[in-house]
């Protein structure tokens, strides 16, 4: 069984910001394997499907992302999905846009939905995609930046960090995570 959560904000004035770079990772996934999300269990969507053989569930919680743990928790415990069997995406400020950073475990490194994660969770030890979504400039403030959308520059980077980030999580189904980390870090 596995579980593949991508982080992010409900609601179409979030949909395309750097923030909700995990909920169009899960988007891709969506379509890759055909797992419509249509369900919504513990203040999420969800979907799910037998893929190579492994029973596959897709996740956008919709609690916000501060709030993401809430969701994630409860929905671990319903379907009784362990922690190794779980990969959350999210976006990463210290890492250039489109670029992934695969980790087996570690701690919040100051994110808010990771935060919630780990509380709700009661551990670190969990398996993340990280995507970066680069640094704001001229002194914007942070919150106004991954709230904000990705440059016409940047985007084709996203679009192929988006592509690349589907492929690793597809690719956990039938080797190690640490086969996949070195397979698709940086």
């Amino acid at each position: 069984m596995k579980l593949f959560i991508g982080l992010g904000n409900p609601g179409p004035q979030y949909e395309d910001t750097r923030h909700n770079i995990g909920f169009k990772v899960i988007d891709e996934l969506s379509s890759e394997m055909n797992i419509p999300l249509q369900q919504s269990k513990f203040k999420g969507l969800y979907g799910s499907g037998i893929i190579k053989g492994e029973k596959v569930f897709l996740l956008k919680p919709l609690t916000y992302m501060n709030l993401s743990g809430e969701c994630i928790g409860p929905f671990m415990k319903y379907f009784n999905i362990p922690v190794e069997d779980m990969v959350v995406i999210y976006d990463d400020l210290d890492t250039a846009p489109g670029k992934l950073r695969l980790r087996a475990k570690g701690s919040a490194g100051g994110h808010n939905g990771m935060k919630s994660m780990i509380a709700h969770l009661g551990t670190q030890e969990y398996k993340r995609i990280r995507f970066g979504i680069g640094r704001p400039v001229n002194a914007q403030p942070v919150p106004d930046f991954v709230l904000g959308r990705f440059s016409k520059d940047e985007q084709p980077h996203v679009q192929e960090g988006i592509e690349k980030a589907a492929k690793a999580c597809e690719a956990f189904l039938t080797e190690t995570f640490e086969n996949v980390m070195n397979r698709y870090n940086g």
